[in-house]
């Protein structure tokens, strides 16, 4: 894909519906196995790794109907005894599948691709053992044997992690009594906040969550899936390093875990605003950005609630004034690709000073060359790569990755500038 800066782009745009969030819509499938029926979900985002999720759901048994604007899922009596679990790329499929199924009688193939195949399982494969299931290896492909009788733990992860704690809690409502889960700091919430609007009996306190088991299915549930911001992220820096334009994006997923990235950009000095506008098991709004002259920043806490948008913020910061520093991220190191030598390395080749650190990296502002970047095979990478084509001429090698997470990318991006296939 060849991204070059567009003659006239529009100075005002406002956005619709752009990409709903995969977070939430992965959620959705895997809690409609808690439910006792018929479960909606409008606006599930069709790409690649839920699409993946979607379909293990029917492995499993499931009833799903499905059309343009919504999927009905209908759980099974009894889960499938025995199933393939092949997760694709998808980390959030493959580790929250795994805690499901440890409290279930059966075994269970689980596999990925090459991507998903080197990060680490280890992380979920230690407390799940430790409540009675077991897993073949830390790497997939591994067989999962779960168990009736489950033993409710105390864990402490050594790492916050979203999905680790989440496999966790689903792993937790089918032990036989009650368990402790904490971790350094607050990860992304979705599945708190998910289960306890659907009643689950789920305690939180601070970093610490009690799970205690289910004693009968939950409710039915009927949920809008809002827009994600880790999609609108590379439209709103595109906004900032571009010249006199202005964007905004309605019905906007604002849980303060997933929006540490627009306090980076403010603290940047970008003009930038959002609002709640809706309160339900997740807050939504509005996002408005401006054109902004930015300026270099240090990032070293609340990682976890930033961890996906580090390559975009990247792009954000090489076209800011001074230098700018990302610290306590190795986590970047174990996702899709090693984000931080991907980083690093393309925005070297596009001109911009940058280096790697064990845990992080520093980049210090400058001016894009036109050049051609690999994307790792990494969605957010290509993505984020992408926006130096509001700039400069950029070509981002194998970029068919981003239907991984958001296959309307192009699409969208054409609006602000030329794309060429």
């Amino acid at each position: 894909m060849i991204l070059s800066p567009k003659a006239n782009p529009p100075k005002l745009i406002e956005w619709g519906e752009i990409s709903s969030d995969k977070s939430l819509s992965h959620r959705g499938v895997i809690f409609s196995f808690l439910a006792q029926g018929e479960c909606e979900i409008e606006h599930f985002l069709r790409s690649q790794d839920t699409l993946a999720t979607l379909q293990i759901a029917k492995n499993l048994g499931a009833r799903v109907i499905e059309d343009s604007q919504k999927i009905l899922i209908t759980p099974p009596k009894q889960i499938a005894p025995k199933a393939q679990i092949p997760s694709q790329n998808s980390g959030t499929a493959m580790r929250l599948y795994a805690g499901l199924l440890s409290g279930v009688r059966g075994r269970y193939s689980f596999s990925g691709d090459e991507s998903l195949s080197l990060r680490p399982m280890q992380r979920i494969k230690t407390p799940l053992e430790l409540m009675g299931a077991k897993m073949s290896s830390s790497y997939a492909p591994f067989e999962l044997v779960g168990s009736e009788n489950l033993r409710g733990i105390k864990y402490t992860s050594p790492i916050s992690s979203a999905q680790v704690k989440s496999a966790f809690i689903l792993a937790s409502l089918f032990a036989k009594t009650p368990s402790e889960f904490s971790e350094p700091f607050l990860s992304r919430d979705h599945s708190e906040r998910f289960l306890r609007f659907l009643n689950a009996p789920i305690e939180i306190e601070k970093e610490r969550i009690k799970i205690s088991p289910l004693s009968h299915p939950l409710k039915n549930f009927s949920i809008q899936i809002p827009n994600d911001p880790s999609s609108l992220i590379f439209f709103v820096v595109a906004c900032l390093i571009a010249d006199n334009q202005e964007m905004s994006f309605g019905n906007v997923l604002l849980n303060p875990t997933r929006i540490e990235a627009f306090e980076v950009l403010k603290r940047m000095g970008a003009r930038l605003e959002y609002k709640i506008t809706q309160e339900g098991f997740e807050p939504i709004g509005e996002v408005r950005v401006s054109s902004s002259r930015l300026v270099g920043v240090e990032v070293s806490e609340k990682i976890s609630w930033l961890i996906d948008e580090l390559p975009a913020l990247s792009i954000a910061f090489a076209c800011a004034s001074g230098e700018s520093k990302v610290s306590g991220a190795k986590e970047l190191r174990s996702k899709e690709c090693d984000r931080i030598k991907a980083v690093v390395e393309n925005l070297k080749t596009l001109g911009i000073q940058a280096y790697e650190l064990d845990d992080g990296f520093r980049v210090v502002g400058g001016e894009f060359i036109e050049g051609r970047v690999p994307s790792f095979g990494d969605h957010r990478i290509a993505m984020s790569f992408s926006l130096v084509g509001v700039r400069k001429r950029v070509e981002i090698v194998e970029s068919e990755c981003v239907d991984i997470s958001f296959p309307r990318f192009y699409e969208f991006l054409a609006k602000i500038v030329e794309v060429e296939r």
